[in-house]
């Protein structure tokens, strides 16, 4: 007992492996942290460009994206590690993401023509609901309501793993109540305008309402594979967003089914308080799944994934032989009854 609140002074190692991506504020590294003993870790390693690591202002969010998504421990959001400096270097160490961005998942079905199943749409966007309801109602250690807004959301910033789970990344630009917001002090469009509420695209105040508002654009492009916003230049774009009325979703996607239709309308409201939740728009997609009988998992989208991009999939852990990637075989390699089936009397 004696020892509670002694510092444990550590010193790491990384040791850079390929280049992931590059953005425009930082460039992602798959790296190696190095321990004794031989103990390394794969790790993704996040380092903020020169040129921002010098304006206070891109620098305070790159600092804010680690201390606020560090404690947001979620099987749906990437996990943060560590922040670090070396001399004027800044970087974040996190969790490493084996699989595929929800846009190369998006743009595949497009090139091959092929839509995309509306029941592994919904549960694909159910699982990033639930890390933004966990965001949006996140307390610190004392209990104090956080109010995190993620003001990101899109198909980028949704990562797949090859073993079928989904997480939301990218807290680069998110806010909480108890954060300095550099867009407050002079005019930044923080976020990607095709994905921007109302509130957002204006430069206003947003919450939570406006992390739904994204989800549902989202939501549209995995059913119609097509944006819903399209303009560039940004007086057309907030033309489009704010005084357009809001697409007929039905006119892109005819045979959209009623439920994710009113969903869809409730979540592109332009008004704001119209909108659900993400925990009620997270729910409504799983009950969609359950009524069609297809309900969602980890093996099922692991199967599309590894049915979609054969040559890159790569699963973490090998199937063991004749049960495949995705639901448990009903047939043992011998050809009799599997022990699933037997259990379930089949």
């Amino acid at each position: 007992m004696e020892n509670e609140g002694r510092l444990i002074e550590y010193a790491g190692q990384f040791r850079l492996l390929r280049k992931v991506a590059r953005g425009g504020m930082a460039t992602v590294y798959e790296a190696e942290q190095i321990g004794p003993a031989g103990f390394t870790k794969q790790i993704a390693l996040k380092i903020i460009h020169d040129r921002y690591a010098t304006q206070p202002e891109w620098l305070q969010l790159f600092i804010d994206e680690a201390k606020l998504s560090a404690n947001l421990v979620h099987g749906n959001i990437v996990q943060i590690y560590q922040l670090g400096q070396l001399d004027d270097e800044y970087f974040i160490a996190m969790e490493f993401i084996k699989g595929v961005t929800l846009r190369a998942l998006i743009d595949r079905h497009r090139q091959m023509g092929r839509p995309m199943s509306p029941a592994l749409a919904a549960y694909i966007a159910s699982r990033v609901c639930r890390a933004l309801d966990f965001a949006h109602n996140f307390v610190d250690r004392t209990g104090r309501r956080l109010d995190i807004v993620h003001r990101d959301v899109s198909p980028g910033n949704c990562l797949l793993t090859w073993d079928g789970h989904v997480k939301l990344g990218d807290f680069g630009i998110a806010k909480a109540k108890t954060m300095i917001d550099p867009a407050a002090r002079r005019p930044l469009m923080m976020g990607k305008k095709h994905y921007m509420s109302p509130e957002q695209i204006l430069g206003g105040q947003v919450d939570w309402h406006s992390d739904v508002f994204a989800m549902g654009i989202v939501l549209f492009e995995l059913l119609a594979l097509k944006p819903l916003f399209t303009e560039d230049a940004t007086d057309a774009a907030i033309d489009e967003v704010v005084v357009a009325p809001t697409p007929d979703v039905t006119r892109f996607i005819p045979d959209i089914h009623p439920t994710l239709d009113g969903l869809l309308r409730a979540a592109l409201s332009k008004t704001r308080e119209d909108r659900p939740s993400a925990a009620d728009f997270g729910r409504v997609l799983d009950q969609y799944c359950v009524l069609h009988r297809e309900p969602g998992s980890p093996e099922r989208l692991q199967a599309h994934l590894a049915d979609l991009f054969p040559d890159s999939y790569r699963p973490p852990t090998e199937p063991t032989p004749g049960t495949g990637t995705s639901s448990a075989s009903t047939a043992g390699t011998d050809g009799r009854p599997s022990l699933i089936r037997r259990i379930l009397g089949m």
